[in-house]
């Protein structure tokens, strides 16, 4: 990475520019063409300094309800038990931890009706009917924008 990547970095972290070229804006202003800043961008993301480009929107102010779940799943069903999961277009990670419950993830979804529909989906599924939820109580982490 060099300069023009690390201020390439900034800009798509805070100040993506909401235009029709937003590469040829972000160009512009880095004294650079669009063609090379699609190909820095995707340089970084091929080479895995981006893990993600797109909106992040904060859905609690759309209305979502979400919650962090954890289960334990025996060790020969980790691997299907991590499929049904990733089923659901609802749940944004799922992780591995030592220690039970081993399996954990998070569900967003447009209503606590629907969230509660893929927990029993979930249940129905896999077989497991203990799946601990853990609704949030305060929000600490909005934003990181990374130098």
């Amino acid at each position: 990475m060099d300069d023009k990547d690390r201020e390439i970095l900034q800009m798509l972290q805070g100040r993506f520019p909401l235009e029709s070229e937003p590469y040829k804006v972000i160009g512009d202003k880095l004294w650079m063409d669009e063609v090379s800043v699609i190909s820095r961008v995707a340089r970084m993301y091929e080479s895995g300094i981006i893990r993600y480009l797109g909106p992040f929107f904060d859905s609690r102010k759309l209305g979502y309800k979400g919650c962090l779940a954890a289960l334990q799943a025996p060790d020969d069903k980790i691997d299907a038990i991590a499929e049904v999961i990733n089923q659901f277009p609802e749940i944004t990670h799922n992780y591995l931890r030592e220690g039970n419950p081993n399996v954990w993830f998070t569900v967003i979804a447009p209503s606590l009706e629907r969230r509660d529909q893929i927990l029993a989906e979930i249940r129905q599924k896999t077989g497991i009917d203990n799946i601990m939820i853990f609704a949030s109580k305060k929000l600490f982490k909005v934003k990181v924008d990374l130098d």
